[in-house]
């Protein structure tokens, strides 16, 4: 069984500690030819692909952009949009492995405003499906909300991702603020984050 981490703990003195400091200083070289923008797209597989995609398009409002039969793909393929790129979630059908999440730990959407993040907890639990984690994050300080699909694909819909320049230092992990619900993230925010509701009857 896997070991279980508090996710509002911050062990500071490990922070500190060489080996992670010596991850923090790599860096792309300065002479580095391209600048990759963005996460394209994730292509999951799935052993149901019609349950997925009902998954993916009525409790996330994805779109279907394009599907292929089995005859272009094992499994058929189901491309999921949720923005104006074509896809940003691909389905291939027919997985018989159960999911352990080896190979990815997650994956996250992003909303545009704190009300979304609290609209989506109810929303998910209105279709059932159990809510794994709610509150701020630490590195990063997303306020978050986390799940799994169908299959047990690890899955957080987010917003309020602190931004970094490309020379700028981030956020310094006393300031992170980690907290296990979405009311605690209001009432303890990191500085400079505004964590006003325009709707505070989402709040419990």
């Amino acid at each position: 069984m896997a070991k279980q981490f508090k996710r509002d703990f911050v062990d500071q003195d490990s922070l500190d500690a060489p080996d992670m400091q010596a991850l923090r200083k790599m860096a792309p070289p300065a002479d580095m030819p391209f600048n990759i923008t963005k996460i394209g797209h994730v292509v999951l597989n799935v052993k149901d692909v019609e349950q997925s995609t009902e998954f993916y398009t009525q409790v996330l409002g994805f779109r279907v952009s394009d599907t292929y039969p089995e005859s272009m793909m094992p499994g058929r393929m189901v491309f999921l949009r949720f923005n104006n790129d074509h896809h940003g979630v691909a389905l291939v059908g027919g997985s018989e492995r159960v999911v352990d999440n080896t190979e990815m730990h997650h994956m996250a959407f992003q909303v545009e405003t704190l009300d979304e993040v609290f609209k989506s907890r109810d929303y998910l639990e209105k279709n059932n499906v159990h809510i794994e984690f709610s509150g701020r994050r630490r590195a990063g300080c997303q306020v978050a909300v986390e799940f799994r699909d169908p299959d047990g694909h690890f899955l957080e819909i987010y917003c309020l991702l602190d931004q970094v320049g490309p020379d700028e230092e981030a956020c310094p992990a006393e300031n992170w603020c980690p907290v296990a619900s979405l009311e605690d993230a209001l009432d303890n925010a990191p500085p400079g984050q505004d964590m006003t509701l325009l709707d505070p009857t989402l709040r419990r």
